[in-house]
């Protein structure tokens, strides 16, 4: 092993073990990995953001903006509808929910069309009276597979192929996935509805539905300020800091009773009454001390806070949420104090303890309260996806005609080879800003900027892997120590090791790691390096052991209820069934 090498087996060695630590976010850890190949002298300086105007990046980028595009056409809400008569019995429903995310995530981004699912399978939960947890993680292996079909669907796909095009100069085609993927999500699919939602444990405390998550009752009282309260031309926001978040103004009722939002700004008059999110015991203080009137815990101000200007609203943190390791005061300043925080959940449980202590996470759920006029944006803003009941939006026929012809064009001149994939998609988004299916002001929203930067940063690394001989040095240690093993045996440990490593780390960091090995282990073996490659794509697409393997899974950790150890139960034997057919269809496509 040469100097060089040990430094880029260092370097990869210490950002795999940040990726699995998750202390710090992986565009993070990929930058300093990064910084580290070009300060040892690995990469030249000149070519270290080289990997930013990657096709590989500016594709997943690309599908990303056209996923915000055919949501807003209403093709996806169009589809959901058509679920509703098909919830009668858990099976059908199951099979129905997860079939239809597993189509959408074959031709979108897949964390995309799981966000579009989620509200529906919540709805159609609450419809029939079943648990959302027995639909959610169903929801999340669905969307996962769906990806395996084709090359837009999932991050790996992409950067397989365009490793392909660096290595042969021919990269794999738009549906060259299909043949195996489509088998594989087939099978899933099937397993996930008729067997795999039967092996989830079954919790006395459930909830039955993610709405009854929080009961508002627990958290709302309502305290009227009388003349000569010390309260009376008093900020709330001086109350409030003062207070902590023992006391967090929720809604203001003056003159007509007409609820409003209470700004941190606003001073308080005598007659007022105040909303508030604190149980009456934490109240008795400041009642005593302030000669406050406290009204009751439940009444008809508190449960009107869902009408008018105010809405209430449930939504779960997104991995990549700028909240993502935040606190309270955080989620003040970024939103300008335009929603309060009601309550917070964890793996299905509601926490009651003092929010200001509490560090967000991805897959918490959020109980916010806000104006409705804003929700939205600030729910965009803050990488929150809602989970709230909907009215589905069918859209304009016409708007999802339009949609649908400009993406079939475009997948079609990517699949035959007359313009480059990635040039297609940018041609597809320019024509859905000019026809205003997609407002300029959304084509960037959708695009996730951790996973962009985490792809330009680790494609030098796997550069200096290559240029170092540490690709090469790995594949003769695997190609050793598996002497006398057949061909098929090599390709599923390949197989297995990617899946492993996908379970621990981002997918599309095993990816660019696993690609270049891939390839040296079938150069070693003297064989054809497709099937290798395809054995990556898929493997590196299957995280069903964990919820930090793939952000389907950590979506619907806490609307579901899971805990970590839940998803191997259905996730083991997935994989396992992934393998038994994976590597027959792979060498069946993809001849050694």
């Amino acid at each position: 092993m040469t100097g060089d090498q040990a430094i880029v087996f260092g370097v990869l060695a210490g950002c795999l073990a940040m990726f699995a630590w998750g202390r710090w976010r992986y565009d993070l850890v990929a930058l300093v990995a990064m910084l580290a190949v070009v300060v040892a002298g690995l990469v030249p300086a000149k070519e270290a953001l080289a990997g930013f105007g990657h096709p590989a990046v500016i594709t997943v980028a690309a599908v990303l903006v056209i996923s915000r595009a055919l949501r807003n056409s209403g093709i996806v809400d169009l589809i959901a509808r058509r679920l509703m008569p098909l919830t009668e019995r858990p099976l059908l429903h199951i099979a129905a929910l997860t079939g239809t995310v597993t189509v959408c995530s074959a031709f979108m981004n897949n964390v995309g069309a799981l966000a579009l699912m989620l509200p529906v399978a919540i709805a159609t939960a609450n419809a029939s009276g079943r648990s959302p947890a027995i639909l959610l993680m169903p929801l999340a292996f669905g969307s996962i597979l769906g990806g395996l079909m084709t090359m837009i669907g999932t991050p790996p796909n992409v950067i397989v192929a365009s490793y392909r095009a660096e290595l042969m100069g021919e990269p794999f085609r738009m549906f060259d996935f299909s043949p195996v993927g489509a088998v594989i999500a087939l099978a899933g699919v099937a397993f996930v509805a008729l067997i795999g939602w039967r092996l989830l444990p079954k919790r006395e405390k459930q909830q039955s539905s993610a709405d009854r998550l929080f009961e508002i009752s627990d958290y709302l009282v309502e305290v009227r300020i009388p003349d000569g309260s010390p309260w009376v031309d008093q900020r709330i926001g001086e109350i409030e800091a003062l207070a902590g978040d023992d006391i967090v103004a929720v809604g203001l009722l003056r003159g007509r009773d007409k609820v409003v939002h209470p700004s941190r700004w606003r001073r308080f008059q005598a007659g007022d009454i105040l909303i508030v999110k604190a149980d009456p015991s934490e109240l008795k203080g400041a009642i005593d001390e302030n000669g406050l009137e406290l009204v009751a815990a439940n009444t008809e101000a508190a449960s009107g806070m869902r009408a008018d200007d105010l809405q209430l609203t449930e939504a779960v943190i997104t991995a990549g949420s700028p909240l993502d390791g935040r606190n309270l005061h955080y989620l003040r300043r970024r939103s300008g104090d335009s929603v309060s925080l009601l309550a917070l959940a964890r793996s299905g449980e509601a926490i009651r303890d003092r929010l200001r202590r509490v560090r967000f996470a991805s897959g918490d759920v959020l109980l916010l309260q806000g104006d409705r006029d804003t929700m939205g944006d600030t729910l965009t803003d803050l990488g929150l996806l809602p989970l709230a009941e909907r009215d589905l939006q069918l859209g304009q026929p016409r708007r999802i005609g339009t949609a649908l012809a400009v993406f079939a064009v475009a997948l079609a001149l990517g699949a035959t080879g007359t313009v480059p994939v990635t040039i297609a998609f940018l041609g597809a988004i320019a024509v859905y800003v000019l026809l205003d299916i997609l407002p300029i002001r959304d084509a960037y929203r959708d695009i996730d900027w951790p996973v962009i930067v985490l792809l330009g940063a680790m494609i030098p690394v796997g550069r200096a892997l290559e240029t170092t001989g540490a690709t090469e040095l790995i594949a003769n240690s695997i190609v050793g120590a598996t002497a006398g093993l057949p061909v098929w045996a090599v390709l599923t440990l390949v197989l297995v090791v990617t899946m492993t490593l996908s379970d621990l780390v981002n997918n599309a960091a095993t990816a660019l790691v696993m690609a270049p090995i891939a390839a040296g282990i079938a150069g070693q073996l003297g064989t054809n390096v497709d099937p290798f490659l395809m054995a990556v794509a898929v493997g590196a697409s299957c995280a069903f052991l964990t919820p930090i393997g793939h952000q389907s899974n950590t979506l619907v950790m806490g609307p579901g209820g899971y805990r970590f150890g839940d998803y191997w139960r259905m996730g083991l034997p997935l994989e396992i069934l992934i393998v038994a057919i994976g590597v027959p269809m792979i060498m069946l496509v993809w001849p050694l």
